[in-house]
């Protein structure tokens, strides 16, 4: 008595894991290099604005305000990155259940 092995489903589920880890590094980086672009562009920004302050005042108030869009900024990517975990977590948690049935 012969039984075949069938290697069909192991390999097309490694294929498909592969392929979502794929998709979720090219979505990480991607989400990475605007988050990059998004603080240098803040910064130089800052910068510029900086140049015209002439008073302790606005020093303080600047600071504050540049303090408080940064944080904005910073939550904002955190944000999109829990979003992108989620989103992948979902996508390869129901890839594995589908492999069970």
């Amino acid at each position: 008595m012969t039984n075949t092995v069938d290697f069909q489903k192991p390999v097309e589920a490694a294929k498909s894991l592969i392929a979502l880890q794929t998709e979720t590094l090219s979505k990480t980086v991607e989400l990475q290099k605007k988050s990059g672009e998004e603080l240098v562009n803040f910064f130089k920004s800052e910068a510029e604005k900086a140049k015209s302050l002439k008073t302790p005042e606005e020093v303080i108030k600047f600071n504050t305000e540049a303090s408080s869009s940064l944080y904005n900024l910073l939550k904002a990517q955190g944000e999109a990155f829990t979003s992108l975990a989620t989103e992948s977590s979902k996508t390869v948690m129901a890839e594995m259940q589908s492999f069970g049935k």
